[in-house]
């Protein structure tokens, strides 16, 4: 049997620097862009129990920062975050509750884009549920959680509980200062593309539901060719239009 020498110390340093730099590299592959432009590198753990601190790890320790000094996080959806979208596209609400409930349990009110969209989903879920007190309460929980963005979509939201409720002049009144908006802004902000894509989805259905067709027509259309940043808000607008014109073929955008 050959027998191997016992490593030196410089071998084993060696292989310990290059153990410590995979475990950071493994988990330091998220960042966090603080209200001052600084950025960390980092892997997330996720909200805080409180609901204030975004938990994280940085090497082996683990460290928290408060939400209100952080303006943006990048890390990828976790796998439930896609679930959730295609179980709400299938018309399976009680699973993309499921699925949706998981994601926001550890990462609601932290500034991603799909985190606030997540979030976001509780209330058209529960919408679709016909749970419209948990609706409102889940719309108003997003406007708190996102006082910058979340205004706008939570707007859009109480706006589609209105329809919910039918009452069609409260959503007319909510949805059309954002759609007029968002037809005079030249370049659409990454923070208002998936709410206006929402709100011309909206918008047709107030319009649908009272009487305007072609209206409806038109900011279905919109929705999908314009204004497609939310898939789930695109292809309910794509089944919107397609069922209006078999319904009404000769109805036609102004």
């Amino acid at each position: 049997m050959k027998l191997r020498a016992p490593l030196t110390i410089q071998q084993l340093l060696f292989a310990t620097g290059i153990a410590l730099l995979m475990a950071f590299t493994a988990r330091a592959q998220d960042l966090i862009i603080t209200n001052d432009n600084q950025q960390r590198s980092v892997k997330i753990i996720g909200v805080s129990a409180s609901g204030k601190m975004l938990d994280f790890y940085v090497g082996q320790g683990q460290l928290g920062l408060p939400l209100a000094n952080i303006k943006e996080v990048r890390m990828p959806a976790p796998p439930e975050y896609a679930q959730a979208v295609a179980a709400y596209q299938a018309k399976d609400f009680n699973k993309a509750l499921t699925l949706l409930k998981a994601v926001t349990a550890k990462f609601k009110g932290m500034p991603s884009t799909w985190a606030q969209h997540a979030t976001g989903m509780l209330g058209d879920t529960y919408i679709a549920l016909n749970d419209i007190s948990k609706a409102e309460a889940a719309y108003n929980d997003f406007k708190t959680l996102y006082p910058n963005g979340g205004s706008l979509q939570s707007e859009i939201g109480l706006s589609r509980l209105a329809v919910a409720k039918k009452d069609f002049e409260t959503a007319k009144q909510k949805i059309g200062p954002i759609t007029d908006a968002a037809l005079k802004e030249k370049t659409v902000t990454a923070a208002n593309a998936l709410a206006y894509s929402q709100a011309f989805l909206v918008s047709g259905e107030v319009k649908e539901a009272t009487g305007n067709l072609p209206g409806a027509l038109e900011d279905y259309l919109r929705t999908v060719t314009l204004f497609y940043y939310d898939r789930v808000a695109v292809a309910a607008a794509q089944e919107h239009a397609e069922a209006l014109r078999t319904a009404h073929p000769d109805v036609v955008v102004p």
